[in-house]
């Protein structure tokens, strides 16, 4: 994956004001951004799938512009093709296990059906083994099967890469050491370029191809330097 970026983000509550000044180049397949709770990771990676709009700069992954202020480009979350897995998975309560991957293929907001079917569905229902399960609701899962649908949810789109924001942070410890393996191994037999944010230095071990600090709302290059 060949990612470049160089923006600016202030967000305001009150009297406080936190702002982001990220710069990011990259052409590796894993990149891991290291950093504490507060230090801008969450924001830097929603830009990238276009959650949030910079106040300015640029955003680039394998050559295509994702967003430029000066040339007033911003393609729409869906056009961006980036598989996003939320820290807390953010599945759909009332939805299914089937309903929830398959939303991952909707363009607009109406529900799928509860026996949701499809090529493309039933793979990723046997890739993360589950078909058992396909029918039970976020609230009858565990958090290993929860991540597993929110992982099928982002792929089945066949994005062009996964963002991952703290995936392990709301599992126990001996779930995520298994999870990291699953991840770890489906990663490497898909060979999707992925970026991940953690405050967990565990994960920037077992994921590290390029491992970046961030701080303060910038990001250290490997050296200690912000650039």
């Amino acid at each position: 994956m060949q990612i470049q970026l160089d923006i600016t983000k202030t967000l305001r509550a009150g009297t406080r004001a936190f702002t982001l000044r990220a710069r990011l180049r990259s052409d590796s397949r894993r990149i891991v951004i290291y950093g504490a709770s507060g230090a801008g990771k969450s924001m830097l990676l929603k830009a990238v799938a276009g959650l949030i709009t910079p106040d300015a700069g640029s955003i680039a992954l394998d050559g295509r512009q994702l967003f430029d202020s000066a040339a007033r480009v911003n393609l729409p979350v869906q056009q961006r093709r980036v598989g996003y897995l939320f820290q807390d998975y953010a599945l759909f309560p009332h939805l299914n296990v089937r309903q929830n991957i398959v939303f991952g293929l909707q363009q607009g907001w109406l529900n799928p059906s509860r026996k949701a079917h499809g090529q493309k569905l039933d793979y990723w229902l046997a890739a993360f083994q589950l078909q058992a399960v396909a029918q039970q609701f976020p609230s009858q899962l565990s958090g290993g099967q929860r991540q597993r649908v929110a992982l099928a949810r982002a792929l089945i789109a066949d994005p062009a890469a996964l963002l991952l924001d703290e995936p392990f942070a709301a599992l126990d410890p001996a779930l995520r050491v298994r999870m990291r393996e699953e991840l770890d191994a489906l990663q490497r037999r898909l060979d999707i370029p992925m970026l991940l944010i953690t405050h967990d230095p565990e994960d920037a071990s077992v994921f590290g191809g390029h491992v970046l600090t961030m701080a303060d709302g910038a990001i250290l290059e490997e050296g200690g330097d912000a650039w």
